[in-house]
């Protein structure tokens, strides 16, 4: 009885929870099918639209530029996440296997520019992208984000790459492979589980980064989504509607991305959790 207890409590607090997590989502849904006479007032409060519709969702398309909001956030993320994994994967990989002087410090100093705060940072960097002609383009962003993706993707490598037994490498060696193609052949697949983890995480802060792409990219076909979805808002009025329509629409993609990879991430998070 007391385990049955304990179990029922348990799931009791799991369930309570969720819905804690998921009402803010669910309360956008519902703003994004009400029609504007629904929004305000005291119907504003009814979890049940009388009149559902979804002008909201078209208007996004049809009278703002949304799907190019969508494809500028698209093309950056992963431009962004491919170049930060390929760079942090080779340096992960040194800072956790080959013995060199000062690797502390670069991991030192990996965490502390992850940790530095972006309104710190716009200023020279958008003096430098504007001086090298690359404002109101994609490389105008991709290059800016790695200051935080990157030291973010090294960080989260650094812990799969030591988790990975150092026999096998060692095995390689006494095979005769050298340093790249004991990481391309042994190391590098071995590590694929945490590399998607990190891939995804990585995609997730580029697709949400709003500073710079509201900073360097002021064009109006080179904005991303978060940037564009601020801007809904004009002088007089706040399209409420359009605004939630937008954001669901926006947190689909990285819902379904992590619907479909959910296995590998969860492999990633748990790789060497437990230790033979």
């Amino acid at each position: 009885m007391k385990k049955k207890r304990t179990g029922f409590l348990f799931y009791l607090f799991i369930t309570a929870m969720l819905i804690v997590i998921l009402f803010p989502f669910f309360w956008q849904f519902i703003a994004s099918v009400k029609p504007p006479l629904e929004l305000f007032g005291d119907q504003a409060f009814n979890f049940i639209p009388q009149h559902p519709t979804f002008d909201n969702y078209v208007r996004v398309f049809t009278e703002r530029p949304f799907a190019i909001y969508l494809w500028n956030s698209l093309v950056v993320s992963i431009f962004t996440t491919l170049y930060c994994i390929l760079i942090a994967s080779f340096a992960s990989y040194a800072i956790a296997r080959l013995q060199f002087k000062g690797k502390t410090v670069i991991l030192g100093l990996i965490l502390a520019v992850s940790m530095f705060p972006q309104i710190a940072t716009i200023a020279p960097i958008f003096l430098f992208m504007q001086e090298m002609n690359l404002t109101n383009s994609y490389l105008g962003l991709i290059i800016p984000y790695t200051t935080f993706a990157l030291p973010l993707s090294v960080w989260n490598l650094t812990s799969f790459y030591r988790k990975i037994p150092a026999d096998l490498e060692e095995a390689a060696k006494m095979d005769g492979a050298n340093i790249m193609q004991t990481f391309w052949r042994v190391v590098f697949p071995l590590a694929v589980p945490g590399t998607f983890t990190t891939a995804i995480l990585t995609f997730i802060a580029a697709w949400n980064e709003f500073l710079f792409a509201l900073t360097i990219n002021t064009d109006e076909n080179m904005k991303t989504v978060p940037v564009g979805i601020a801007l809904f808002q004009g002088q007089y009025t706040i399209p409420w509607g359009e605004i939630a329509a937008a954001s669901v629409m926006v947190t689909i993609p990285l819902v379904v991305m992590v619907l479909i990879f959910q296995r590998r991430i969860i492999a990633g998070i748990t790789a060497g959790a437990v230790k033979e």
